[in-house]
């Protein structure tokens, strides 16, 4: 702004003497609207010795002299913010790298070094951004062309990074001692008894399983019930995310087979069971046909009141749908 001033002083006797001008011209100046290309020469020259007596700051007092005096020539916006970047000023070097590249035609190493300072601060899709405009100007760019192969594989293995953090996160909860939880003695008492002593024992039992246990009053039932909801959790969850990938893989087989898994998504009242198979499976909370062959001989047989009679009925009406209940054969590794 000096170097303009005085400039002005010469080529208009009145400059000094008329505050009105100076103000004008120094938002003028301000605003980017007069551009002295000749001072930003002579200040870029001064940097160039300046780096050639490895005099840094010399070098960056110099090119801010020539940006302030022409701040649309994009070669010394580049300079400049190359050597802040040098400096450790990121902040000020990103804001004028963004302004390098912010024309018709951007300055190409200005979007490479901007795509850098975006991917350390992990911001991945405008980094991807930057290395597609440098690639659409020149596809075939070596730098370019191995740079969007590194963004996409760090947004790839941040995803996996929180995948495993959150895995890690539910893990540990499910790990968690049910004593470290606000249970009354009575329900603590019949826990114990029933060999259950951390979360992920608790959710491997249905409502109506854990119902059937002579130490498990009505009100256990719903405090155990009420302590998983604060959780987010819910009685018998391990039991249906096991069954979920079991009846998932029992569709791959059917598919495989060239059969169709419609057959599993029907009601099992199309079965036509007897009464007491069909109670048996309400209290189970079966409800599709899926849902039945995602269960045991030994889970039916739990049931009150339902003995072999109703199994070997069910079985055969499966068979006539090419289907059977699961055997421990389907189970995953870690059930058995």
């Amino acid at each position: 702004h000096y170097d303009l001033l005085r400039y002005w002083s010469i080529t208009w006797p009145n400059r000094e003497t008329d505050p009105v001008i100076i103000a004008e011209q120094s938002a003028l100046i301000d605003n980017g609207e007069i551009r002295d290309e000749a001072t930003a020469r002579k200040y870029v020259q001064a940097a160039g010795e300046a780096a050639g007596r490895g005099d840094r700051m010399a070098v960056i007092e110099a090119l801010e002299a020539a940006f302030a005096a022409d701040p649309d020539d994009p070669e010394i916006c580049f300079r400049l913010a190359y050597q802040l970047d040098l400096v450790g000023e990121e902040d000020e070097a990103l804001h004028l790298y963004e302004q390098c590249t912010q024309r018709t035609s951007p300055h190409i190493q200005a979007l490479l070094n901007l795509a850098v300072m975006y991917e350390d601060r992990q911001q991945y899709a405008k980094a991807e951004r930057c290395i597609q405009q440098v690639l659409s100007t020149d596809p075939n760019h070596p730098r370019a062309r191995l740079f969007i192969k590194d963004i996409v594989a760090s947004q790839d293995m941040v995803v996996e990074d929180e995948q495993e953090a959150a895995l890690g996160a539910r893990t540990a909860m499910l790990d968690t001692p049910v004593t470290d939880f606000d249970l009354s003695v009575r329900t603590r008492n019949a826990l114990r008894k029933m060999e259950i002593r951390t979360l992920s024992d608790l959710l491997r039992f249905t409502e109506a399983e854990m119902s059937t246990y002579k130490n498990m009053s009505e009100s256990s039932l719903e405090e155990i019930k009420a302590m998983l909801a604060e959780l987010g959790l819910h009685m018998g969850q391990a039991v249906e995310q096991q069954q979920s990938t079991v009846k998932q893989q029992l569709l791959d087989q059917l598919t495989a087979e060239g059969g169709s898994g419609d057959a599993l998504t029907r009601n099992v009242a199309e079965l036509q069971l007897s009464v007491r198979a069909r109670k048996a499976l309400s209290v189970l909370n079966i409800h599709s046909v899926g849902d039945l062959c995602m269960r045991t001989e030994a889970e039916l047989m739990g049931v009150n009141n339902f003995g072999i009679t109703s199994l070997q009925e069910i079985k055969e009406k499966l068979v006539e749908h090419g289907l059977a209940l699961r055997t421990l054969a389907d189970a995953p590794a870690d059930e058995e």
